[in-house]
């Protein structure tokens, strides 16, 4: 169950953690057939033997579709978000593995009234971690959310 946050709900400081999601053999093959990146780092199981992973690693570029994902089903931006203005200093910490159970933790680094009646700016911090508690991807990202008090009545 969702409940949508405006502006002025968030603190700096705030921090929300979304439900775990276990990474398929079907979400490698099928952001491989999304994106046409068919690397064999990804899409050969003999070659990615070889390398110091030992194993296919998937998509960096997933995680980031993922975390955008998990953070709509946090809910807190359902009907408040008007649009991510950036994704900054974007980090590959560790590589995505089949069977890996990733979630997102998204911390509120700072708001930003401005002198709009309708929006404000929040800077947040996008992680997802695996079970084990390793860091997958890190970074930055700002979005403009609506703010209660420029509402219709």
């Amino acid at each position: 169950m969702s409940q949508t946050y405006y502006f002025e709900d968030f603190e700096t400081g705030q921090v929300f953690e979304s439900a775990g999601r276990t990474i398929t053999e079907t979400d490698l093959t099928m952001f491989s057939m999304l994106s046409g990146d068919w690397n064999p780092i990804h899409a050969d199981a003999e070659f990615a033997k070889g390398t110091r992973f030992g194993e296919r690693v998937v998509h960096g570029a997933l995680g980031i579709a993922l975390a955008t994902g998990m953070m709509h089903q946090l809910g807190v931006f359902e009907k408040s978000a008007v649009a991510m203005m950036s994704l900054q200093e974007w980090k590959f910490v560790a590589p995505i593995l089949v069977g890996q159970t990733l979630h997102l933790r998204m911390e509120i680094l700072g708001k930003e009234a401005g002198t709009s009646a309708r929006v404000g700016k929040l800077g947040r911090r996008l992680q997802m971690i695996a079970q084990d508690g390793t860091v997958i991807q890190d970074g930055l990202t700002d979005v403009l959310v609506l703010k209660r008090s420029g509402l219709p009545a």
